[in-house]
C-alpha cells in the first residue's frame, strides 16, 4: 500500500523571514548558527507533508462524537451518581426557595423587621416606637429555611396546645348558624375549660377570624387562641359558615369578602359586655374580611384595634400568583380540594345553588369559585368578585388602629399584593414586613417551637394605645 504525498518548493526569502517571525528572540541568542542559516544563502528546498490518520478522523463528525463517549465512559459511574446528586439539591434549593446559606453567611442574626407607617402617626409614636420587638430581626428556624416548609410544618406538624373550647352557636337572622368558640383566660390558670365570662370581668375580648378553610381546631388558630388566653385575655373564635362543624342553615354562604357575619358578631359581643375591650385579628383569608369590614364601618365599629395577619389584599393579583409557578399551583390545588371537602359535606344546598359538576371537576380556585361561589353571589364574573371582595380598595378608610403582618416569600398571599401606598397615606395602619416567614409560618427557635407574630399579643400598649403590641418573653 502506497503512502500519498504532498511537496512544494519554500523559496529561501519566505524561509528566512519565517524563522525570524516563528522562533523567538532567546532562540536566537542560544543558538547562533540557526539565525545565521537565516542569512545564508539557501538553495530552494522541497518539503513533503504526509496526511496524518488522526487528522483525518477529527475531521470526521462521526469520530469526534466517539471520542467523546469513549472518554466519558472512563469516567467511574460514582462521578455521575456525584453530580446527579449535587444537580438535584442546587435545583430543589432554588425551587424551594431555600435561605440556609444565606443565613448562614449572616451569622443567623436573621433580618431587621421592616415597618412601613405614616411619619405622623401617632400610633407608631404611642406603641411602636417602644415595641423591641418590631425594631428587632426575625430568624426563621434553621431546619424550616424555606417558606414551603414554614407553612407546610405548621398545617401539618404544628404541634398546637391542647385545650377545649367552649362553644356558643350564634344566630344570624337570615337563618344561617356560626359556631363561636371561647377560651377564657380564667381556663388557663384553672387548667379547667368550659367556663362563661362572669359579670364582673372586664378583661379584653379578642375576636379571631380563621383563613380559608380554616376554624378552631386550625393548628395555628390554637397556638394564637392559646397564647392570648394566657396573657389574660377571653378570646372567641368566630367560625366561618358550615365549618367548625356546623351545618349550613340557610342559602347564604361565606366568601373571601363576606363581612356580615363578622359585623354581627362584634356588635352582638359589645352588646353583651359593653364593658369589655374588643379587638380583632385576622389569618389570611379571615385578614381580607376583617380590613374590609373595618374599611366599611370607618369609625362605627366597637373594635378598639385590629390585627391583619397574612391578608391576600387584591384577590385578584393573588390569583394570577397562584397560577404563575409549578410550585405555587400545588397550593392551588391543595385549596381547590379543600373548598370541594367543604361543598362535598354541603352538597344538598350547593348541587340545588350552584353547577355540581363544574364544582367536582374543578381544579382550582378560580374554576370553582366560577362553578359555585360566583352563582350562588350572583357575580357575573370571577374578577368581578375577586375585585369586590378585594380589601386593598378598603386600606384607606379604616378608621381604628390596625396592625399588619406580611411575610414577603409568602407563597400563597403575594407581597405583589401589599397595598404599600396605603398603609403609609393612613395614619391608623402600621405595616411589619419580613423577609422570611411563609403563609402564617413564622416558625423561630433552633426547635421550632415558637410563632414569631404571636409574641406580639397582647401586652400593656394595647390596653392604653388601643393596638395589638409586644410582649418581651
Amino acid at each position: 500500500m502506497t503512502r500519498s504525498t504532498a511537496s512544494t518548493v519554500i523559496p529561501p526569502e519566505i524561509f528566512r523571514s519565517s524563522v525570524k517571525s516563528v522562533v523567538p528572540s532567546p532562540f536566537f541568542r542560544t543558538w547562533p548558527r540557526l539565525v545565521s542559516l537565516a542569512h545564508e544563502p539557501f538553495m530552494p528546498m522541497k518539503i513533503e507533508f504526509f496526511p496524518s490518520p488522526l487528522m483525518a478522523d477529527c475531521t470526521n463528525p462521526k469520530s469526534i462524537v466517539g471520542l467523546l463517549i469513549e472518554a466519558a465512559t472512563l469516567i467511574p459511574t460514582s462521578q455521575y451518581l456525584l453530580g446527579l446528586v449535587l444537580f438535584v439539591l442546587i435545583f430543589l434549593y432554588n425551587f424551594l426557595e431555600f435561605h440556609l446559606f444565606r443565613d448562614l453567611l449572616k451569622g443567623f442574626r436573621g433580618d431587621q423587621v421592616t415597618l412601613t407607617f405614616n411619619p405622623r402617626s401617632h400610633i407608631y409614636e404611642g406603641v411602636a416606637s417602644k415595641c423591641r420587638i418590631f425594631h428587632g430581626r426575625y430568624l426563621a428556624t434553621p431546619w424550616l429555611s424555606n417558606p414551603h416548609f414554614q407553612t407546610a410544618f405548621l398545617n401539618f406538624f404544628g404541634r398546637p396546645p391542647v385545650f377545649n373550647y367552649k362553644r356558643q352557636v350564634f344566630q344570624i337572622p337570615d337563618g344561617g348558624t356560626i359556631a363561636l368558640d371561647w377560651l377564657m383566660a380564667s381556663d388557663i390558670g384553672r387548667g379547667a375549660f368550659g367556663h362563661d365570662i362572669s359579670e364582673d370581668d372586664l378583661a379584653p375580648i379578642v375576636v379571631v377570624i380563621p383563613g380559608l378553610m380554616s376554624d378552631s381546631s386550625s393548628a395555628y388558630i390554637k397556638h394564637l387562641v392559646f397564647k392570648i388566653a394566657k396573657r389574660g385575655w377571653n378570646v372567641v373564635v368566630s367560625n366561618h359558615r358550615g365549618l367548625g362543624g356546623i351545618s349550613l342553615t340557610s342559602d347564604c354562604f361565606y366568601n373571601a369578602g363576606w363581612t356580615e357575619d363578622v359585623r354581627r358578631v362584634i356588635n352582638y359581643l359589645h352588646q353583651e359586655h359593653p364593658k369589655s375591650p374588643l379587638f380583632a385579628v385576622g389569618t389570611s383569608i379571615g385578614a381580607n374580611i376583617l380590613v374590609k369590614y373595618l374599611g366599611e364601618n370607618r369609625e362605627e365599629t366597637p373594635i378598639a384595634g385590629a390585627a391583619s395577619i397574612c391578608s391576600p389584599w387584591d384577590l385578584v393579583v393573588c390569583d394570577r400568583f397562584i397560577t404563575r409557578r409549578l410550585i405555587q399551583r400545588f397550593y392551588d390545588r391543595a385549596l381547590t380540594i379543600g373548598l370541594q371537602g367543604y361543598a362535598q359535606i354541603h352538597q344538598t344546598v350547593y348541587s340545588r345553588l350552584a353547577d355540581w359538576e363544574g364544582i367536582k371537576k374543578s381544579r382550582s380556585v378560580r374554576d370553582f369559585d366560577n362553578y359555585a361561589t360566583c352563582l350562588v353571589e350572583k357575580f357575573e364574573t370571577v374578577d368581578t368578585y375577586y375585585r369586590h371582595c378585594s380589601s386593598a380598595s378598603y386600606v384607606g378608610n379604616v378608621a381604628v388602629p390596625l396592625l399588619c403582618i406580611s411575610a414577603l416569600d409568602d407563597p400563597v398571599c403575594t407581597k405583589e399584593a401589599i397595598p404599600w401606598d396605603e398603609c403609609r397615606a393612613n395614619r391608623n395602619i402600621i405595616l411589619a414586613t419580613t423577609r422570611h416567614g411563609g403563609h402564617l409560618g413564622f416558625f423561630e427557635g433552633i426547635l421550632g417551637d415558637r410563632l414569631w407574630y404571636i409574641t406580639l399579643f397582647p401586652s400593656q400598649y394595647c390596653v392604653c394605645f388601643c393596638i395589638f403590641s409586644c410582649l418581651v418573653t
